[in-house]
């Protein structure tokens, strides 16, 4: 019955997230999905907020007919000793046998201490990274194809185009 993490900060979640979840529970019985930086929102490169994002997450895997049962969403703030970091992981969620991320940062962090780790096949990374759904949300170009429709609306629900905008503003004002 192995556990896996999918490590990621989901700002927002998009398809290439969603594929990667798929991918991973084909691996594994229950999967956990690791909010990253839980603690940060309302700032260029992290827009949501950790329950912004896991409201993100549960909507577009229920519309996927995804088993919810299978599947366990935990918000996990930064630590500043990097190092440190995966101990809290440990501390935040339960047992786990693989660890599912494309961040090379995570992974590297993970394979120093022995743990098994998968680099999930990447959908159009090209296309489908969160930094192109925030740069198309700034600049008014078309993110929702890049996001599950459930993300679409519930980015739309709580203004999160506005405040991408806003931020995005801000952080250039300021440089």
């Amino acid at each position: 019955m192995p556990t896996g993490l999918f490590v990621g900060r989901f700002q927002p979640f998009h398809k290439g997230h969603l594929a990667t979840v798929k991918y991973a529970l084909k691996e594994v019985d229950t999967l956990v999905i690791v909010v990253g930086s839980a603690q940060k929102s309302h700032e260029p490169r992290n827009p949501f907020t950790a329950g912004e994002r896991i409201t993100m997450i549960r909507a577009a895997l229920l519309a996927e007919k995804i088993d919810m049962e299978r599947v366990l969403t935990v918000p996990v703030p930064d630590v500043d000793v990097h190092l440190l970091w995966t101990r809290q992981v440990d501390m935040l969620v339960p047992k786990y046998d693989v660890v599912f991320a494309n961040d090379p940062f995570t992974l590297m962090l993970f394979r120093e201490r022995k743990v098994r780790t998968v680099e999930p096949p990447l959908q159009e990374r090209s296309r489908l990274m969160a930094t192109e759904v925030r740069r198309r949300m700034a600049e008014g170009g078309n993110w929702q194809e890049l996001v599950p429709a459930p993300v679409a609306r519930a980015v739309k629900e709580i203004g999160g185009v506005q405040r991408v905008k806003a931020v995005a503003q801000r952080e250039h004002m300021r440089h």
